[in-house]
C-alpha cells in the first residue's frame, strides 16, 4: 500500500500503450468505495475493502446486490457480491480514479480487471444527464496456458424499490443487437416519495449487454447460479423466484482465453419523471423534449464505449496530474474520491422557462432541495469544469424568490424535499449566511467568465440581498449559520466575513457592470467593515469565533474569496495570523472548526488550507484529514462532519459539499489564466 508515492502518479508506458489507459494508483484505502453513480437514488458503494464480503449498498446503507462470478475451466470463483457457492477470487488491488474505480483480482489461472465507470464529464450535458454506467471486465492467462472462461453477473429488483417487500415485475428482451434485463416496481407511483433517506421507486432499472456470446434470463437465484456452475449456461427453464422478487442474470461465454479476452456490460435507469418543480413534473435532461427513450441511449452508449472509456481515462489522468501540481498526492487522491460523490448528487434538468437546473440533493441530512449552503462549498467543482452547472444550481433559488413565492428579504435555504421542488418546507433559514452564500457565488461566477452577465439577470434581487447584509449581517444576531449542526450563535466572526465579502461581491459585479458609483459604493462599505472587523475579533494571535467572547477560535473559511476573486478587504496580516494559529491548534485527524468542540468539516479544511500563502502549509492541512479518510472505521461514502482526535464521524455521508475540495485547483487555475 505504501508504494513510492512517485511511481504511483506516473504512467507505466508499456502496460498503458497494451490497455490503452492511464495506471494512476491510488493507496488511500476508502471509507467506501464509489461503483455506479448515476444520480442520488441510482447511486452504488462498497462499503468495505473487498468487494466480495459485502453486498454493494446505496449510500443510505440498503443493499443494492450485484452478483459477478467466473467460471475457469468449469470452476467458480465470485468476485463481486455475496454468494456461498463460489470459491473467492483473491483481490489484488483497488483503485479510485475521478470517473472510475479499478479492481484487480486472481482467479485461479487466470487475472482479471474489473473497472466501474461512470462517465461524468462535465463539459457534455446530454452525456453527464446519460444514466448509464458501465461494468468493464479484462481477463488474462496467468499460466500461459488456455483456459475456457464464462461470466455470470446477477442484480436484484431492490435497485428500483425502495422497501424489500414491495412487488416488483422483472424481464429479458433483445433490441437492436442488445440483450436487456428490466425490472421496476408493480406499482408505479411517478415522484410519490419524497424524503432523505428514501429510495426511488418509479421507473426502471435496466442491466444491458451486447448480444453476442450472451445468455439472459430471471428467475429464482438459486437455479440460475446452479445452472453457471454446472454447465456455464442458462437451462432455459428458470422458475420464479419465491419471494416474488426474480432476479436477473447474464452469462457471457468467453470461450478459449490465453492472451486477453474484454468485453462490458451497462446498467442504467430510466427514472420517467425526475422531479416535481413547481407544479410541473420535469424529465430528465437527456429527455428534456420527451422525444427520447432508454433504449436510444443504451444504443448510443454500446456505440460510444472506446471513445467514452479513452476519454475517462483522459480525464483522470490530467485531473490527477494537475491535483498534484497543485496540493500533493494526498489532496490529489481525496479529489479523486470526492469527484464522483459530488456530481452524482445532482439530477440535471432544464426548467419550463428554459433554464438548466443542477438540483442537489441534501444526503443524510435534511434531504432537502436545492440547498444554498451545500451549493456553497460544493461549488469550486463546478466553478473548475463548467460554471453553467453552478448557474444550473443557483437558478431554481432564483426562480423561486422572483416568481413572488418567496416573501423575505433574504435567500431562501431551499426549494423544497428532493424530489419535489415546490418551495420551502421547514427548518433552517440562516438570512445572513444564504443571502452571503448567493451573492459570494454570482461573484465566483463572473470571476470565472470574466462578466457579469449572469448577475444582471437578477440584479434587482442581488440588490435586496446585499442591502440586506449592509443592514443586518456585519454584527450578526442570534441565528443558524451553515454550520448549523453546531448550534445557532450570535456575533459570529466567520459568518460577518460572508456578509463582508457578500457586500464586497455585490460591489466586484457593480464594477463589472460599468456602475461605478454602486460598486465605489459598496466596496467602500466592505472595506469599512472588514477594518472595524479586525478590531472586534482581534484576540491576539488569532480571531475570535464570536467578537464578544475572547479566549475562542474557529476556523475563517469564509476568508478564501477575498484571496481567490483578489477582493482584497480584509488586510493580509488576517488570513497569514489565522493559518499560523490553525497549525498550533491540530490534532492527529485535523484541525477542529472552532474552540468549542473537537469535530471538524472535511471541506472547510480544504477551504482553511487554500488561505496558505505556501504549498507546505496547504499540505499540512491535508495531512491529516487523508489520515482520518484513510482510517476512519465507518465504513460509509466520505463524511464531511468527523471527529479530529479519534476516526470516527459525527453524521452525514455522500454529500456533495466535498466538491469543495477542488478549491485549490480552481484558485490555481485563476492564477493561470491571470498570467
Amino acid at each position: 500500500m505504501k508504494n513510492n508515492i512517485l511511481f504511483l502518479y506516473m504512467l507505466v508506458i508499456c502496460a498503458c500503450a497494451e490497455q490503452n489507459e492511464s495506471c494512476i494508483s491510488s493507496r488511500l484505502r476508502a471509507p467506501a468505495y464509489p461503483l455506479i453513480n448515476i444520480d442520488t437514488y441510482t447511486n452504488a458503494w462498497l462499503f468495505g475493502d473487498t468487494l466480495y464480503n459485502k453486498q454493494l449498498s446505496h449510500w443510505t446503507g440498503k443493499e443494492f446486490p450485484l452478483l459477478g462470478v467466473i467460471r475457469v475451466d468449469g470452476k467458480t470463483f465470485r468476485f463481486m457480491g455475496v454468494e456461498s457457492h463460489a470459491e473467492t477470487a483473491v483481490q489484488n488491488s483497488v483503485e479510485v480514479l475521478p470517473t472510475q474505480t479499478r479492481y484487480r483480482f486472481t482467479c485461479g489461472p487466470v487475472d482479471m480487471e474489473l473497472v466501474f465507470t461512470a462517465p461524468l464529464l462535465m463539459d457534455n450535458l446530454d452525456l453527464l444527464s446519460r444514466p448509464i454506467n458501465y461494468i468493464t471486465y479484462r481477463i488474462s492467462s496467468n499460466d500461459s496456458q488456455s483456459h475456457t472462461v464464462d461470466l455470470y453477473l446477477e442484480a436484484s429488483p431492490s435497485w428500483a424499490l425502495d422497501a424489500l417487500n414491495q412487488p416488483s415485475e422483472s424481464e429479458t428482451f433483445e433490441k437492436d443487437n442488445l440483450l436487456y434485463l428490466k425490472t421496476g416496481s408493480k406499482k408505479q407511483h411517478i415522484l410519490g416519495k419524497k424524503g432523505d433517506k428514501v429510495c426511488i421507486d418509479w421507473g426502471y432499472f435496466y442491466l444491458c449487454a451486447e448480444k453476442k456470446q450472451t445468455q439472459s434470463a430471471t428467475g429464482d437465484p438459486y437455479a440460475m447460479r446452479a445452472d453457471f456452475r454446472n454447465t456455464g449456461a442458462f437451462s432455459g427453464n428458470n422458475p420464479a423466484s419465491p419471494d416474488e422478487q426474480d432476479r436477473l442474470a447474464f452469462i457471457r461465454s468467453l470461450g478459449k482465453v490465453k492472451k486477453t479476452a474484454s468485453g462490458y456490460f451497462m446498467l442504467g435507469y430510466d427514472d420517467i419523471y425526475s422531479i416535481r418543480y413547481f407544479g410541473k413534473n420535469l424529465r430528465p435532461y437527456w429527455n428534456r423534449k420527451g422525444d427520447r427513450n432508454i433504449y436510444e441511449l443504451f444504443s448510443s452508449a454500446a456505440k460510444e464505449y472506446k471513445s467514452l472509456k479513452k476519454d475517462c481515462d483522459r480525464f483522470d489522468a490530467e485531473l490527477m496530474k494537475e491535483a498534484v501540481r497543485c496540493g500533493g498526492e494526498e489532496y490529489a487522491e481525496l479529489c479523486a474520491l470526492a469527484y464522483r460523490q459530488s456530481v452524482s448528487a445532482h439530477k440535471l434538468l432544464q426548467a419550463p422557462n428554459g433554464d438548466l437546473l443542477f438540483l442537489s440533493k441534501e444526503n443524510y441530512s435534511s434531504g432537502s432541495i436545492a440547498t444554498v449552503d451545500v451549493t456553497y462549498p460544493s461549488s469550486p467543482l463546478f466553478l473548475l469544469y463548467n460554471v453553467d452547472l453552478l448557474k444550473g444550481m443557483l437558478n431554481p433559488v432564483f426562480y423561486y424568490v422572483e416568481s413572488g413565492r418567496w416573501q423575505h428579504p433574504y435567500a431562501p435555504h431551499d426549494v423544497g424535499i428532493y424530489p419535489i421542488a415546490e418551495g420551502q418546507v421547514a427548518g433552517p433559514v440562516l438570512p445572513v449566511e444564504e443571502s452571503g452564500n448567493m451573492l459570494i457565488l454570482c461573484a465566483a461566477i463572473a470571476t470565472m467568465e470574466g462578466n457579469a452577465g449572469y448577475a444582471s439577470q437578477h440584479w434587482e434581487t442581488l440588490s435586496q440581498w446585499a442591502d440586506f447584509l449592509v443592514k443586518e449581517g456585519f454584527d450578526p444576531d442570534y441565528q443558524e449559520n451553515t454550520d448549523v449542526f453546531t448550534g445557532s450563535s450570535a456575533h459570529n466572526a466567520n459568518l460577518s466575513i460572508k456578509a463582508i465579502l457578500g457586500i464586497a461581491s455585490y460591489g466586484r459585479l457593480a464594477d463589472m457592470l460599468k456602475q461605478n458609483d454602486v460598486a465605489q459604493k459598496y466596496a467602500a462599505m466592505a472595506r469599512k467593515m472588514a477594518l472595524e472587523w479586525v478590531k472586534k475579533a482581534d484576540d491576539g494571535d488569532h480571531y475570535r469565533f464570536a467578537f464578544d467572547q475572547p479566549g475562542t477560535w474557529s476556523q475563517k473559511y469564509n476568508l478564501v474569496w477575498d484571496k481567490i476573486m483578489k477582493i482584497n478587504v480584509f488586510p493580509h496580516e488576517v488570513p497569514e495570523k489565522e493559518i499560523a494559529y490553525y497549525l498550533t491548534k491540530q490534532n492527529k485527524y485535523g484541525l477542529p472548526l472552532n474552540s468549542k468542540q473537537l469535530y471538524t468539516k472535511a471541506d472547510w479544511i480544504v477551504w482553511s488550507a487554500a488561505l496558505s500563502r505556501n504549498t507546505s502549509d496547504f499540505r499540512q492541512f491535508i495531512a491529516p484529514l487523508y489520515c482520518f479518510v484513510n482510517e476512519t472505521t465507518d465504513r460509509i461514502p466520505m463524511s464531511d462532519w468527523y471527529w479530529t482526535d479519534r476516526p470516527e464521524h459525527v453524521s452525514f455521508r455522500a454529500r456533495s459539499v466535498l466538491g469543495g475540495f477542488f478549491i485549490k485547483m480552481m484558485e490555481d487555475k485563476l492564477i493561470s489564466q491571470s498570467d
